[in-house]
């Protein structure tokens, strides 16, 4: 039986939002700034995931970082969006899980770097 990956499961769920997100941004011809949400905010998961293949402490708290500062970037996409009004999309929902990987992902870190 797999053990849970609370990481894991969070970036991934996030990352199937933020594609959903992102159609619904092209199909109100939304194109520039859905292309960088959809790299940054899929990309989360995917150096979580490679962290967890880590031949060190070391490669394993830089996978994290990169994924913390993934979604940081996320984050600030997000906020343009919500900001700018290029479209009537509301990202509030988005913000919030970014500002939770964001919190997961800082804690992880700063473990990681203690140990």
């Amino acid at each position: 039986m797999k053990k849970e990956n609370i990481i894991l499961d969070k970036s991934f769920e996030f990352a199937l939002q933020i594609i959903e997100l992102y159609k619904q941004l092209v199909s109100e011809k939304e194109f520039i700034l859905s292309k960088q949400l959809l790299r940054s905010g899929t990309s989360i998961g995917a150096n979580a995931e490679e962290a967890t293949a880590a031949i060190s402490k070391k490669d394993f708290t830089a996978k994290m970082s990169i994924a913390s500062k993934e979604a940081r970037e996320t984050r600030y996409w997000l906020r343009l969006l919500q900001k700018s009004q290029l479209v009537k999309i509301d990202t509030s929902k988005h913000l919030n899980d970014a500002e939770q990987l964001i919190n997961i992902l800082t804690a992880i870190v700063k473990t990681s770097q203690g140990n």
